[in-house]
């Protein structure tokens, strides 16, 4: 029986309508991807199956008793709490009694008066009317699958930790169908890989957003395209999906220019006056303004974008080049000892986890700052244009067509003067978009004003840090041409592992302490030459002057031995807490001896704390 069957929805905020007359049923088990142009309504239709938009017309059936949970494109800003707090929040009001019961138990370590033993009475026996042990134990356990500490303000994590803590939010409700709107967006690889492993061993149904090409041909079983209101199935893989997109669209043209040409001929034989108009061709007559009707009413695809990188005068040879820098901010070793060359045409992409220094590495190669020891040499007439993944050179209170043309009307495009507005429509901006604010504009739309105003300017050097959030696929497969075309050089910040495979010629990785190896191709040659590393020959294959990875990162028996360890050391602890947790929770606990409870307490804080170092530990030596 199906989760979620949507009959004849409609939804329109004005002509044409967003999502016209469509029909979707989603199965248990089934991993859909929905994809679609950006404003093309994925995000609404998601909001439509979660119910927090009622469509105009149609109906939605949910099986009995079937949960629904959303993951939000972006991490909301009131977002606030420990990661125990924001995880329990999902469960509603009892996520608030369990939020109750976990702070009392944190409280009674620093202070055990009657008043806060009293009040955790009061709590435990609500627990107990309501089942609530239950959900105490998926709160904590989702954590621990999660890998999160629970005590962490998540104000203080990086992005991508936040948007765990909010998938494990959407998850601790069990939900029978889990809504993603770009999980990937703003995650590295390796937390794009990790997202990607739980969701494939996850045995709830999922309709997820992405543009992530990897993502969804290792994620999706099925794939439902959003195209001008109306839906198409795809039971195939991303791949197959493409070829069969094409094709429809070769019969979608073929049909629409054989009805263009018989409605020409049409209104040829209409015009011929009271011939056309005899009793016995009043059937023609009405044939004819039906076809006028379909005509008008039938929408158009959405076009291309038109995009062009207008390249300046060669630089010299060398672009950079550098020789055993090293870079660190206080403690906190950035650069290592790192010799590299590159020169005109590389197309160098960066590979690393948020925050490890890929900016800063970025700015070294460039001179924009200057490294702590060792040497870089830049060169000759560098003409730099650069994609910043947060958008400021985007000013959102001024219009669109402020932002690139600075309130000029025209400008100079390739040695050429164009109106500000005909070279926005290149990049899909419609005239009364152009003149709206940045701040109303979709995070696709952004990038792509943000790609208009990097290629107004010639340049010989990219520097491109994330270009690919939020793009959709068309615009991203354009993009991708753009840059293997480039004659220039270019520096590439990516975690789209696609993306990385077709443009890159070779990859600077960030392995860990400050090292950085530079590998030949792209992001699957890394893990290749990775694979294949041996003592003898490190695998780190050189270009210029690249360092290999020291044999000193090899783990000695003694560190080997700990880590191979380790997991059975934290299943243990994982026990142990368990098991404490339990004692703590049977109602006359906290009314047996004061001694007893504080030694408890304290037994079950030392074995959290033991945990906390053995995580630590296994990654400090995997790295």
């Amino acid at each position: 029986m199906p989760l979620i069957t949507l009959q004849d929805v409609f939804l329109s905020y004005g002509q044409p309508p967003l999502i016209d007359h469509i029909n979707l049923t989603i199965e248990p088990g089934e991993r859909v991807c929905l994809i679609g142009r950006n404003g093309a309504g994925k995000s609404t239709l998601l909001k439509i199956i979660d119910g927090q938009i009622i469509a105009d017309e149609g109906s939605i059936k949910r099986a009995s008793g079937v949960k629904v949970a959303q993951l939000e494109q972006s991490v909301p800003q009131n977002t606030q709490g420990s990661v125990f707090d924001v995880i329990a929040e999902g469960l509603g009001k009892e996520g608030k009694l369990v939020q109750q019961f976990h702070h009392l138990t944190q409280q009674l370590t620093h202070d055990s008066s009657p008043k806060i033993f009293s009040q955790l009475e009061e709590c435990q026996a609500e627990l107990e009317r309501i089942n609530g042990w239950d959900i105490n134990q998926r709160v904590e356990s989702i954590i621990t699958k999660m890998e999160l500490d629970p005590d962490v303000d998540i104000q203080s994590l990086s992005g991508g930790y936040k948007r765990r803590v909010l998938l494990a939010r959407a998850l601790v409700s069990n939900p029978d169908l889990l809504l993603l709107d770009e999980p990937t967006n703003h995650l590295d690889i390796e937390a794009i890989q990790w997202v990607e492993q739980f969701l494939l061993k996850w045995e709830g149904s999922l309709l997820f957003i992405s543009h992530d090409r990897r993502f969804m041909d290792n994620l999706a079983n099925r794939f439902i395209e959003i195209d001008r209101g109306k839906l198409a199935e795809y039971n195939c893989n991303y791949s197959t999906y493409l070829t069969r997109k094409e094709e429809n669209l070769e019969v979608e043209d073929r049909q629409n220019a054989l009805f263009d040409k018989r409605l020409s001929q049409e209104e040829i034989w209409i015009r011929q006056g009271i011939k056309a108009r005899r009793t016995r061709n009043e059937g023609r007559v009405r044939s004819l303004e039906a076809m006028r009707k379909e005509f008008s009413e039938r929408r158009k695809r959405l076009g291309t974008a038109k995009m062009d990188i207008h390249q300046a005068e060669k630089s010299g040879k060398v672009v950079a080049e550098a020789n055993d820098i090293s870079f660190a901010f206080s403690s906190d070793t950035v650069v290592r000892n790192f010799s590299t060359l590159i020169q005109r045409g590389d197309k160098v992409g960066l590979i690393g986890r948020n925050g490890v220094g890929k900016t800063t590495l970025i700015k070294l190669l460039l001179g924009e700052l200057t490294p702590q020891s060792g040497i870089i040499k830049t060169g000759t007439s560098l003409s730099v244009a650069y994609f910043d993944q947060y958008r400021s050179a985007l000013d959102e209170e001024k219009s669109v067509q402020d932002n690139v043309s600075g309130g000029r009307d025209m400008l100079e495009i390739g040695g050429k003067s164009r109106h500000v507005i005909s070279y926005l429509q290149d990049f899909l901006f419609a005239p009364d978009r152009c003149r709206q604010p940045v701040k109303a504009l979709s995070g696709g739309e952004r990038n792509r004003l943000l790609l208009a105003k990097l290629f107004t300017a010639p340049s010989n050097i990219l520097v491109l840090d994330e270009p690919t959030n939020d793009l959709d696929i068309d615009t991203l497969d354009l993009l991708e041409e753009l840059l293997i075309d480039y004659k220039g050089t270019i520096i590439l910040v990516s975690h789209d592992r696609a993306f990385l495979n077709n443009v890159v010629t070779s990859t600077l990785v960030f392995e860990g302490n400050g090292v950085i190896n530079q590998y030949v191709g792209g992001y699957d040659d890394w893990l290749r030459q990775r694979k294949n590393e041996t003592p003898s020959n490190p695998g780190a294959v050189k270009k210029g002057k690249a360092r290999t990875t020291p044999s000193a990162n090899k783990l000695s028996y003694k560190d080997q031995r700990e880590l191979d360890s380790l997991p059975g050391k934290i299943e243990g602890l994982e026990i142990q807490i368990s098991e404490i947790s339990i004692k703590m929770s049977k109602a006359d606990f906290y009314t047996s001896d004061r001694t007893l409870i504080t030694e408890t307490e304290n037994q079950l804080a030392e074995c959290q704390t033991q945990l906390s170092r053995c995580y630590e530990r296994w990654e400090l030596l995997e790295q």
